[in-house]
C-alpha cells in the first residue's frame, strides 16, 4: 500500500510519501470503539446461560454477590472479555511494528517465530519449574520471543541474497514447526500435556482477575511505546537511507520497536496462547484505511485487534454450545486464505 514514487512528472520527496486519511483514521476509531463496547457488552450477555443487557449494565454498576448472574458476568464473562481485547490489540499491534519495521507484508508474531518461541519457553517452564508466578511465565515468554526471532532471522539472513518475504515465511515456518514439535514432545516425556493444551488451542477461557491486574500494565505500556514510536516507524517504513536521511537513529528505533513486539506478544501467549494471522491481517487492514502514516495505523489496528478477538470469542463460544471452537483456528480460516493472497500478490509484483 505506497503511493507511487513521481507525481505529475517529479520525484516526490519522503515527506509526500507518507500519505494518511486522518480524518477517516478519527471515523474508524470513534467508531471502532462503539462496536468495541458493542461486542464486549453481547460478549458478556451471551453465553451457556443468556443474560440481559439490563442485568450487565446492573452488575457492573451495582454489584449484588448473592446474585448468580453478577457471579457469572464478574468472575466469567468480563474478565474473559478484557483479557480478549486486550490481547487482540496486542497482536495487532505487534504485527503493524513488526510490518513497519522490516517493511514486510507478511512479518507477524505467529509466522516469525515470537508465539512459538514463546510457547517453547513456556513449555520449559512447566516441566522445570512448576511454580512460577504469573508474572514469572510473563517474563520467560519475553524471552521465549526473543529467541524465536532471533532464530527466524538468523536462518532467513543465511540465504544468498539476504532476506526477503518468501524467505522470511519458510524459515519461520520451519523454526515454528521446530519449537513447537520440541513443546510437545516435553509435554509427553514430563506428562504436562494437559496444562499446555490450552496454549496450544489459543483462547482467553479461564482467565482470572488475577491475571489481568498482572498482563494489563505490561500491554498498555507496550501500546503507549509503540504509539511514541509510530512518527519513527512511518519514516524507517521508507527504506534505511531514507530514515538515515531524515536523521532517524535506525538501529535505535529498531531495538525500541523489537522490545515492544516483545512484551507485546510475549504477555499475549502467556495467557491465551499462540493466536496467528491476527496480527497479519489487521495491520494491512488498517493501512488500506487510514494510509501509511503508523501515528493513525497503530491505533486502528489496536482497535481493530481488540474488535475480532472479542467477536472470535463470542462466536467460538455460541457456535457448538456447550463446547467451544478455539478463537485460533476461527481467526486462521481467515488469516491463512488472507497468507496466501499476500505471498502471491508479493511475488507478482516482483515480476
Amino acid at each position: 500500500m505506497t503511493r507511487s514514487n513521481v507525481v505529475k512528472g517529479r520525484q516526490t520527496s519522503p515527506k509526500e510519501q507518507i500519505w494518511s486519511r486522518p480524518y477517516t483514521a478519527i471515523s474508524i476509531i470513534v467508531g471502532g470503539l462503539v462496536l468495541l463496547i458493542l461486542g464486549c457488552a453481547f460478549s458478556i450477555a451471551k453465553g451457556s446461560k443468556d443474560i440481559p443487557l439490563e442485568e450487565v449494565w446492573q452488575a457492573l454498576v451495582a454489584f449484588n454477590p448473592l446474585n448468580s448472574d453478577h457471579q457469572i458476568i464478574w468472575e466469567l464473562r468480563l474478565p474473559r472479555t478484557i483479557a480478549g481485547a486486550l490481547v487482540g490489540a496486542a497482536f495487532a499491534v505487534s504485527g503493524a511494528l513488526m510490518q513497519g519495521m522490516t517493511r514486510n507484508p507478511i512479518a507477524d508474531p505467529g509466522l516469525l517465530g515470537v508465539n512459538a518461541g514463546a510457547g517453547f519457553v513456556l513449555a520449559l517452564c512447566f516441566a522445570f519449574f512448576p511454580g512460577l508466578s504469573f508474572n514469572q511465565l510473563i517474563l520467560f515468554s519475553f524471552v521465549g520471543a526473543a529467541v524465536g526471532v532471533g532464530l527466524v532471522y538468523g536462518i532467513g539472513s543465511l540465504a544468498k541474497g539476504g532476506l526477503s518475504p518468501v524467505r522470511l515465511a519458510l524459515a519461520g515456518s520451519a523454526v515454528a514447526a521446530l519449537l513447537v514439535a520440541l513443546s510437545e514432545g516435553i509435554a509427553l516425556y514430563f506428562r504436562i500435556s494437559q496444562d499446555l493444551a490450552f496454549w496450544y488451542a489459543g483462547g482467553v477461557a479461564g482467565v482470572t482477575w488475577a491475571q489481568i491486574d498482572i498482563l494489563w500494565p505490561w500491554i498498555v505500556l507496550a501500546l503507549i511505546g509503540s504509539l511514541l514510536l509510530s512518527r519513527s516507524i512511518t519514516i524507517l517504513s521508507l527504506g534505511d537511507d531514507v530514515a538515515s536521511g531524515l536523521g532517524q537513529r535506525t538501529a535505535l528505533v529498531r531495538l525500541g520497536a523489537v522490545l515492544a513486539v516483545m512484551v507485546l506478544a510475549g504477555a499475549s501467549v502467556s495467557t491465551v496462547g499462540a493466536v496467528g494471522f491476527l496480527g497479519l491481517m489487521i495491520p494491512h487492514a488498517a493501512r488500506a484505511m487510514v494510509g501509511v502514516d503508523y501515528k493513525w495505523v497503530i491505533p486502528t489496528s489496536a482497535i481493530l485487534g481488540a474488535l475480532l478477538m472479542v467477536v472470535a470469542d463470542t462466536v467460538g463460544r455460541l457456535s457448538n454450545p456447550p463446547h467451544e471452537t478455539p478463537v485460533s483456528a476461527l481467526i486462521a480460516l481467515i488469516g491463512v486464505p488472507y497468507f496466501f493472497y499476500i505471498i502471491r500478490k508479493k511475488v507478482r509484483d516482483n515480476l
